[in-house]
């Protein structure tokens, strides 16, 4: 008896201890989303260029990066379920407009899906919503920011002309009710030029709030809206 009571309790140990390492690796709750537009223009006019998905040529608007998990100490979770694979047939009904708002312009061109496999299974696994709920949040959120109709509603176009890094941020603040975080890249002349639009939404995907951190932008005082 007393070494079947010694075995068991070494059993118990060992599959604690089997266990430990899962409930250790699971990301605590975040606090907020990014969620994240990029202009087209900027993204092709670099030195690394783009490729068109197999829809062609995109609309020359704002398109969505992403809706990524981020804690308030600026650090953010990352492929918190390994075995929840992106699945086409979960969002067959969001698809024709996810060509269009969600587009990918990375090279080699493909359709789409690579892009939207990598923003699902990296920090959509980190959401704590379904693949259907976290793409159609996404797209609701593209819907109630239109970041284009702000920015030229202020006079400010994708007319390769300079604009204040100011003006960008207060037109995006105004509108939003929230201050943005703006990040530039540069085109193959070095020139600074709009990139990404950042702005932050509760952890219900549903509403806009102040952003506990921003990204470092990278901007100067003046950048450029490039054409595309």
């Amino acid at each position: 008896m007393e070494f079947a009571s010694g075995y068991l309790g070494m059993t118990t140990t060992v599959v604690f201890l089997l266990l430990l390492p899962c409930v250790m690796s699971m990301p605590r709750e975040f606090d907020f989303f990014f969620f994240v537009q990029q202009w087209p223009g900027s993204y092709c006019d670099t030195r690394r260029g783009c490729c068109y998905p197999r829809t062609g040529k995109p609309a020359a608007d704002f398109s969505i990066h992403g809706l990524w998990p981020n804690y308030d100490d600026g650090s953010y979770p990352s492929d918190c379920n390994r075995h929840s694979h992106f699945n086409i047939s979960e969002i067959s009904d969001l698809r024709d407009e996810m060509e269009k708002e969600w587009p990918s312009l990375s090279c080699p061109s493909s359709d789409d899906t690579n892009f939207w496999s990598h923003e699902w299974e990296k920090h959509g696994t980190c959401s704590m919503l379904d693949q259907h709920q976290y793409f159609q949040a996404a797209l609701n959120l593209k819907t109630q920011l239109n970041l284009l109709h702000i920015l030229q509603s202020a006079g400010i176009h994708p007319d390769d002309g300079l604009y204040s890094l100011e003006s960008i941020r207060n037109a995006v603040e105004e509108a939003a009710g929230f201050t943005p975080g703006i990040e530039c890249n540069a085109d193959e002349s070095r020139q600074r030029q709009l990139y990404q639009i950042f702005v932050c939404v509760d952890t219900t995907a549903t509403t806009l709030i102040e952003c506990p951190v921003l990204p470092r932008g990278r901007c100067p005082h003046l950048i450029e809206f490039p054409a595309f």
